[in-house]
């Protein structure tokens, strides 16, 4: 175990970093290159195991099923979004980071304004409870900078106990800021992941997809429209898969090739959480200790941790990308805009009506 010394200090979600270190191609844990399924002929599987690094637990889930209408979401020229709004929601300071960062900041760049909205205090991941809070506040709000977010917000509920909350105040308060802003977009974890251990990341999943619905209808917290705010429409949902062991339902891939190097520098922005922060630094410290370096380390802290991040971190993104033709690709369960079906009944009377 001398080869992980130099994650001594880190925060527990670093110290599972890189459970292969020091294997350059690790062997996936009770999977072999030579392995093959056993599904008898004429046996469609319905899920896909992912072809992963296992250097992080906190990137890619194990399985996916793919829709039969996935799309491959591109880069789009100019500022399309100019005068959008999107909501990044999370419940803890690395979600959005690892799962959905590099399409949150493609979307900033293509016009959007962007608001990250954190439900948790964070206070599990420090040296103490206290300094877990005020170091993930911190780091919040250097990951909405990061992203190009116009503001950042806390809720400071307790770490891995918003169980505990009535989820009525959650969505409450959800509705307000969604209502305050006019969201368009929303990003979170898919409320439909199957195989989450996390109490904080279910009820943030459940709380964002009720809220969505709620904060369009009139007759929910009339006093906000008294007050001068205007119900809040929103038009589409990247729901994001988090669960190491996760099955998920995915119909889009993000091409995040052009904010790969932005996705990297957001993650190491959580200093005290998250599989990132200054692990880069701590290796290029380790490897010292040991008479070795690696070149691409460079010899300032930001390239180690930029790099570091990179090399490991986000190769899982690389190689999902691979499968689809593009660089690096992040997964989303997608809901689009519909048309209200009371317009589409209306619509297909007045193509079926008959003059007077």
């Amino acid at each position: 175990m001398r080869r992980r010394k130099f994650l001594a200090g880190a925060g527990a979600g670093a110290l599972a970093a890189i459970p292969g270190m020091g294997n350059a191609d690790p062997q996936p844990q009770g999977k072999t290159p030579e392995q093959h399924s056993a599904l008898p002929h004429g046996i469609t599987p319905s899920a896909f195991a992912n072809d992963k690094t296992y250097f992080s637990p906190f990137t890619i889930a194990d399985y996916f099923t793919y829709a039969d209408d996935l799309v491959i979401e591109r880069d789009a020229p100019g500022k399309p979004h100019a005068g959008k709004v999107l909501a990044a929601v999370q419940a803890h300071v690395d979600d959005i980071s690892l799962g959905a960062s590099g399409t949150v900041a493609k979307l900033i760049n293509e016009g959007y304004i962007g608001y990250l909205i954190k439900f948790s205090n964070d206070e599990a991941s420090g040296r103490t409870l206290g300094h877990g809070v005020a170091q993930n506040e911190i780091d919040n709000d250097n990951v909405a900078k990061a992203m190009g977010c116009k503001r950042a917000f806390t809720f400071s509920y307790r770490n891995h106990r918003m169980d505990d909350c009535y989820i009525i105040e959650l969505r409450a308060r959800l509705i307000l800021l969604f209502r305050l802003l006019q969201v368009n977009t929303i990003f979170a974890m898919d409320p439909y992941n199957h195989y989450d251990e996390n109490p904080d990341h279910i009820m943030v999943g459940k709380v964002v997809e009720t809220a969505n619905w709620m904060s369009s209808e009139r007759h929910d917290y009339p006093e906000h429209f008294k007050a001068g705010l205007k119900p809040c429409h929103i038009q589409e949902k990247y729901y994001y898969p988090r669960s190491p062991q996760g099955h998920n339902l995915v119909n889009r891939i993000v091409d995040i090739s052009s904010t790969i190097d932005t996705k990297a520098r957001i993650n190491t922005m959580t200093l005290v959480k998250g599989p990132a922060g200054n692990n880069g630094l701590r290796l290029r410290e380790y490897l010292k200790s040991q008479g070795k370096r690696l070149p691409w380390l460079g010899t300032d802290d930001e390239t180690a941790n930029i790099q570091y991040t990179k090399r490991y971190l986000m190769e899982d993104f690389h190689l999902l990308g691979q499968k689809f033709g593009v660089g690096y690709g992040e997964p989303f369960h997608y809901i689009g805009p519909d048309a209200h079906y009371l317009d589409r009944i209306h619509d297909a009377a007045m193509k079926e009506a008959a003059d007077v």
